[in-house]
Formats: structure tokens, C-alpha cells, sequence
């Protein structure tokens, strides 16, 4: 009898939960493969293939892929050194920041991939220059993403001890410059500071740049329940946010990177993506990206995660409108999750594709 029952209890568990789970993989294998076969990315849509996909940036920045290409061939630190000086602390602060980010990236990106010998371009650029506060901003950033690489290390605390120290001597060398600070939001979230600690660095930022898209995402991981708040706190800091943003401004998209930060690991509920805080969220980010300057460096990170919730709310002429103004660089949420970004994105790509010609007919 308890066998019969068991037996009967994984019959019932396959049929709610992993014949549907199964069902749903099946269709979007069948979308994704159809839509690969049928559409032609350098065809009618005009998509770029998956080989020329770039994975370094979130949306075209020509002068610092070149910047970054060099440090990478000759190690020369001073294309680097130049881009960043001419790229200012007042008015274009996002564009600054989003710079020290990919700099500092690459540096750790190129240490991992040859240990002790890796990113010494930025070694030589801060012996040679130590002045330079473009140089000290890339190295407090380079530290905390070192740090964040791997938490468990027993030197994690002690590489962010030395990013804070250098966040402070970068801040000294550029005064009114916010990105030093937001650099040490994320070592105050790697530290567990906190919540009127981290709310003095906070504070310090938006003085100096009020309205920056690049502060609030990182300031949003703070409040993560990932990390040190809760999904509660998070989604009362985007939307507070979002509410106070200036005509023009990302702030409206932020409620939909804490939706993403929050979704619930195994989504089995239908509907998820068609409910009203996913809807509202996607609305509100609709906004921004319509409203915002097309030049605004974080427009193309709220352009990809927006695909990615219009195709999972299944609005995919909307999403390929979205994918459409982004296709090409790949380096943003929610591609750089996954294990294979260019695999991933060109799926997404090839449903909204799909989906948008067969709502066509």
C-alpha cells in the first residue's frame, strides 16, 4: 500500500510540475531552433551574427575598446590614462564610470587569465603616474572586482580594505567626482557595512551626481536581499527612486532590474511574467528608454534586460524593437549571467524574431 502511494504521489508531482516544465522547454527549443533556421541575421532584420557578437560592452564605445585593445597588445597604460582624462567627472559621469568599470574589467579579466603577470598595464600606470586619478579610480574598482571574484577567499576583506584605501586617494585627486564613491559602495556591500554607513557613502554620491543611472544600480545591489537587505527594501528603493527622476532620466527603468534581481530561481507559475508588478515594471522601464538621450551610456543596459522581460511576458515585437537598437554588443544583464552570453542572447533574439513574425501571421 505505501509503495502504490508513493508510486502515486511522483505520478501526480510529474504531471504538475515536470510534464509542464518539459512542455515548456519543448516549445521554446521548437521557437528558438525555427527561428534560428528561418531567419537570416544579416537578412530582412538586419541581425548581426552570433560569431560577431560582442561580448566587452553593453552598446558601442569605440574609442575605449580601442583604449582597451591596446593595454591588451603592448601593455601601454597611457591611451588608457588619456580616454579617462578626457572624459570628465561633471556631465558626463555615467560615461566616466561605465569607462573605469570596462578599464578595471579588463585588467582583472586578463589577471585571471595569466596569474601574476596578467593586467600589468595598470601596475605601470599607477607607479608611473600616481597622481593620476583616473589611474587610482581603475585600480579601487580592478580591487573590488578582484574581491568579488571569489567571497570566500581569505583575503577578501583585506583586498577591500585596500580598495577603500585607494577609493579615498582617487577621491582626493579628483574632488567633485562621484565615481570614486560608487566604487566604494561596492566595497561597503562587499563588507556588510552597515545601512548608516553605507547611507554616508550614498549620500556623498548623490550630492555630486544626483541622477546617476550607473550609482543607483549599484547602490540597488546594496539593498538586494542577495546581499545584505531584503526584496522588500530593494524594490522601496527603486521605486523611490523612480519617483523622483527628472524628465529624461533611466531612473523609471530601476524598478525592473530589482524585479530581475528578485525572481524566484525555478519559475513554474504561469503567468509570472504577465503579472502586474512584472507589467508595471516593464511599462515604467518603456518610459525611460523612450524619454532618455539616445547617447546615454546606460541606455543599452535598460534596453537588454528589457528584451529579456519582453520576450519572457511574450511581447516579442517589442522586444525586437529593443534587441534591434542593441544588436552587436552583448555585455550586460541578463546575458552576462549565463555561462554562454552569446548563446543565451541569440536564443532570446531568435524567439522575439519568431514570435513578432508569427503575430504577423
Amino acid at each position: 500500500m505505501e509503495i502504490l502511494l508513493i508510486l502515486l504521489a511522483v505520478t501526480v508531482i510529474c504531471g504538475v510540475v515536470v510534464a509542464p516544465a518539459i512542455r515548456r522547454y519543448r516549445a521554446v527549443r521548437g521557437v528558438v531552433q525555427g527561428a534560428e533556421a528561418a531567419t537570416d541575421p544579416t537578412g530582412a532584420h538586419g541581425l548581426v551574427p552570433p560569431e560577431r557578437l560582442d561580448v566587452r560592452l553593453p552598446g558601442p564605445d569605440e574609442e575605449l575598446l580601442a583604449a582597451v585593445a591596446e593595454a591588451r597588445r603592448t601593455q601601454d597604460w597611457k591611451p588608457a590614462a588619456d580616454l579617462l582624462a578626457r572624459t570628465p567627472a561633471t556631465g558626463d559621469a555615467e560615461l566616466r564610470w561605465q569607462r573605469v568599470q570596462t578599464l578595471a574589467g579588463a585588467a582583472a579579466q586578463e589577471l585571471a587569465e595569466a596569474p601574476g603577470t596578467g593586467g600589468m598595464w595598470l601596475r605601470h600606470w599607477r607607479v608611473v603616474a600616481p597622481k593620476d586619478a583616473g589611474g587610482a579610480a581603475v585600480q579601487a574598482e580592478f580591487l573590488v572586482q578582484q574581491a568579488m571574484r571569489n567571497p570566500s577567499s581569505q583575503d577578501f576583506r583585506m583586498i577591500l580594505e585596500e580598495a577603500r584605501t585607494v577609493c579615498a586617494e582617487a577621491a582626493l585627486l579628483a574632488p567633485g567626482d562621484p565615481v570614486p564613491y560608487i566604487v566604494e559602495l561596492g566595497v561597503a556591500r562587499g563588507m556588510g557595512a552597515s545601512e548608516a554607513e553605507f547611507q554616508s557613502v550614498w549620500e556623498t554620491v548623490t550630492t555630486r551626481a544626483p541622477g546617476h543611472m550607473g550609482a543607483h544600480l549599484s547602490a540597488l545591489r546594496y539593498w538586494s536581499a542577495k546581499w545584505h537587505g531584503s526584496r522588500e527594501q530593494a524594490e522601496s528603493f527603486a521605486k523611490r527612486a523612480a519617483s523622483t527622476a527628472p524628465e529624461g532620466s533611466l531612473l523609471p527603468a530601476l524598478p525592473l532590474f530589482a524585479v530581475f534581481d528578485h525572481l524566484p530561481d525555478v519559475q513554474l507559475v504561469r503567468g509570472l511574467f504577465q503579472s502586474a508588478v512584472v507589467g508595471d515594471a516593464i511599462e515604467a522601464a518603456q518610459y525611460a528608454v523612450h524619454h532618455a538621450p539616445e547617447n546615454h551610456p546606460v541606455l543599452p543596459h535598460v534596453r537588454h534586460l528589457l528584451a529579456w522581460f519582453l520576450v519572457r511576458a511574450e511581447r516579442h515585437a517589442e522586444a525586437l524593437e529593443q534587441f534591434r537598437k542593441v544588436d552587436g554588443h552583448i555585455g550586460a544583464l541578463p546575458w552576462t549571467y549565463e555561462p554562454d552570453p552569446v548563446a543565451a542572447y541569440a536564443a532570446y533574439r531568435a524567439m522575439a524574431v519568431a514570435g513578432a513574425g508569427a503575430a504577423q501571421g
